[in-house]
């Protein structure tokens, strides 16, 4: 059965799939939804996505889509491996500008949720990797959003020497979360 294991943001979940395994290879389910309704993530995701970073050091991120098309992240690596990040930017929230972090292989299969409220960023690890992740709304251009990769006041711990990042030229102009008005709110869970 799938482990569902809460990050330091509890809200930021890592997901262990089981892998069945033998002589020729793996089966696993990488995503059952009964599974994750038991654990109370009830997300419907809408749209898959894929991405190939050829080199080590690829850093994409820190993206995210405002509401109304706010994006929940399922994150896996299908090839190689990454540094994965999210950064809660939940206004009045009491993680609100701290990060949380996973790696995630393809030997492995761990996976990330990302919910709403947070960017999401990753670096990679390993040449030739390819990401792929389910959200639960269309890429929507005019809600396209993002933070810089180096705030310093996030201070991420990147597995990078310095000036060593590979970035698009989006990902290098990111405003620095201080200068940003987000528009996500924490809501704390009934109960």
């Amino acid at each position: 059965m799938t482990t569902f294991t809460r990050l330091a943001i509890a809200d930021v979940v890592l997901v262990q799939p089981v892998r069945h395994g033998d002589d020729r290879g793996y089966f696993c389910e990488t995503y059952k939804k009964p599974q994750f309704d038991a654990f109370g993530i009830d997300i419907a995701f809408v749209q898959d996505n894929e991405s190939l970073s050829r080199d080590v050091g690829v850093v994409r991120g820190l993206h995210f889509q405002t509401p109304p098309m706010a994006q929940a992240k399922l994150v896996r690596a299908v090839r190689g491996a990454i540094f994965d990040v999210a950064v809660d930017i939940r206004k009045g929230s009491p993680s609100y500008g701290r990060w949380v972090a996973a790696t995630l292989t393809a030997e492995k299969g761990e996976q990330l949720l990302v919910p709403h409220g947070f960017a999401h960023g990753f670096c990679t690890l390993e040449p030739d990797t390819i990401v792929a992740y389910k959200v639960d709304a269309p890429y929507a251009p005019a809600n396209d959003a993002g933070i810089r990769w180096d705030d310093p006041d996030l201070a991420i711990d990147w597995p990078l020497a310095a000036g060593a990042a590979i970035l698009s030229g989006k990902d290098r102009t990111a405003p620095l979360l201080r200068d940003y008005a987000s528009p996500f709110t924490f809501q704390p869970a009934e109960g």
